[in-house]
């Protein structure tokens, strides 16, 4: 079992006909598909829909087969048996009918949102101008944060639904059925700038938001790290010429920003990068900078 567990991920998606590039020093993504990335070569995530896992499971997900069928033929891959048998063809993406968008039914309130996004450090101002704007809500059902992503002409496409009940660090993270990832959320552009500032997710948007009240459009959130928004951003805004890469500090996050940055800069585009000065993404970085000036005001305090 540890044998089929352990595979080398990159050798074994070379065998089944991918294309697998390198990502910095420990991350290997495919060109068939970008959204994947295999970290010391033996585990894998696709951020695109959140599944990950080892061997055995990739060949789950993407061949299609059996608990049994996998840890089988990673045993021959690893040599354990004759390699006789042939290499599994991936598994072709079901037809399978896209849902309706529907946005969630909105609470009479958003007292829960209110206090969760307060207790992250976001700024009531910021919090009251998400609001008022239409792209932020609190659902009825369960009382989570809805990021309500729009298209061009102001028409909601999508919504990234966030647990107000964080529980060990974590909390409920998904998208609601239908919804466009290519759009994700996103601020309106302004044409008179010529800039789109770029972040993983919408409440490291709404961070940056409160360290720097002057941006108030020209952002986009990938709701991860698929960079179709970003795309389909700068598509509808055909005069934005500079990027800034404002994305998490971790190593996923760096390792998109360098592809991202080697990207766009062939595509002509002036790219920069901002990254926080503490923690690994920017509401990190807020958390931290509160609590900073907290127990700075405490000790000016005691030593009136």
């Amino acid at each position: 079992m540890e044998t089929a567990k352990g595979t080398d991920l990159p050798d074994l998606l070379e065998h089944l006909g991918y294309t697998v590039r390198r990502l910095g020093s420990r991350y290997h993504t495919t060109r068939e598909m970008d959204s994947i990335r295999i970290k010391d070569r033996r585990t894998w995530k696709r951020y695109s829909n959140g599944t990950g896992g080892d061997a055995i499971t990739f060949l789950q997900e993407f061949c299609g087969k059996g608990f049994r069928d996998a840890v089988t033929y990673l045993l021959e891959f690893n040599g354990h048996r004759a390699r006789d048998s042939p290499a599994p063809r991936p598994r072709p993406a079901p037809q399978e009918e896209k849902p309706a968008f529907a946005l969630p039914i909105p609470n009479h309130d958003q007292r829960r949102v209110f206090a969760y996004l307060q207790k992250r450090g976001i700024a009531p101002q910021v919090i009251r101008g998400f609001i008022e704007s239409g792209l932020l809500y609190e659902d009825s059902l369960h009382h989570n944060c809805v990021f309500v992503g729009r298209d061009g002409n102001g028409k909601p496409v999508f919504a990234s639904k966030r647990g107000t009940y964080d529980l060990g660090g974590s909390s409920f993270k998904r998208d609601a059925p239908g919804s466009d990832k290519s759009a994700a959320f996103r601020l309106p552009c302004d044409p008179a700038l010529d800039w789109v500032a770029v972040f993983e997710a919408p409440i490291d948007l709404m961070s940056f938001c409160t360290l720097h009240r002057q941006v108030r459009g020209n952002a986009v959130a990938l709701c991860g790290l698929y960079q179709g928004p970003l795309d389909t951003y700068l598509r509808e805004n055909p005069h934005l010429k500079r990027i800034v890469l404002c994305l998490d500090a971790d190593g996923p996050g760096q390792e998109a920003t360098e592809k991202f940055r080697a990207e766009y800069g062939q595509k002509g585009y002036d790219v920069s990068t901002r990254t926080p000065a503490q923690g690994k993404d920017w509401n990190e970085y807020l958390q931290q900078r509160g609590r900073t000036r907290e127990r700075r005001d405490q000790r000016q305090a005691a030593a009136r």
